[in-house]
C-alpha cells in the first residue's frame, strides 16, 4: 500500500467502533486516512457516509475506501450504487485477498457485528497488500457500469 494514499473510511452507528478500531491500525501502519462519518454510535443512516465515501472514491481524493456497518450489506449495497465503485464485503482474508486480485475492489467493506478486530487485522492486512492481478479480468472489470 503505497504509504502516499489517503484511505478514506465511513461507518454507520453500528460500525462505529470497528471504525475507530480501523483508525487505530491505519495510524501502526503509518497510513494516513480521512474519516467521512459517523462520529458516535448515536443511531444514523450509512448512506448518510456511504455517499461521501464512494464520491470520493470516484473523484480520486482518497482510495481505497474501507466502509462498516453491522452486517456489511447495507454498506455495501450503497456504495455499489456508484458507477466508479467496486465495494466488497469481506469477513476473511482469503476473501479480501481474491476480491483485490480479480475484482479490483476500492472498497473493503467489514460486518462489524460478525467479525473480531483480529479478524479485521487480518482482512485489512490482505486487502491492503494485494495488487490487482489485470489480465483477463481487466474486460471483465469494464463490463460492470451500466450503460
Amino acid at each position: 500500500m503505497d504509504k502516499e494514499r489517503m484511505i478514506g473510511l465511513a461507518s454507520d452507528h453500528a460500525g462505529y467502533e470497528m471504525k475507530e478500531m480501523v483508525k487505530n491500525y491505519l495510524k501502526k501502519k503509518g497510513l494516513a486516512f480521512k474519516d467521512f462519518g459517523t462520529y458516535s454510535n448515536d443511531s444514523c443512516d450509512y448512506p448518510d457516509f456511504a455517499h461521501p465515501l464512494a464520491l470520493a472514491i470516484e473523484n480520486g481524493d482518497v482510495y481505497p475506501g474501507i466502509a462498516m456497518c453491522g452486517s456489511g450489506e447495507g454498506m455495501s449495497i450503497t456504495l455499489n450504487k456508484h458507477q466508479g465503485i467496486r465495494a466488497s464485503l469481506v469477513w476473511s482474508p482469503e476473501l479480501a485477498h481474491m476480491t483485490r486480485l480479480h475484482n479490483d475492489a476500492n472498497i473493503l467493506v467489514l460486518p462489524a457485528r460478525y467479525i473480531s478486530e483480529n479478524e479485521a487485522d487480518k482482512i485489512m492486512d490482505e486487502f491492503l497488500s494485494t495488487e490487482f492481478e489485470g489480465g483477463r479480468h481487466v474486460s471483465r472489470i469494464d463490463k460492470i457500469p451500466a450503460k
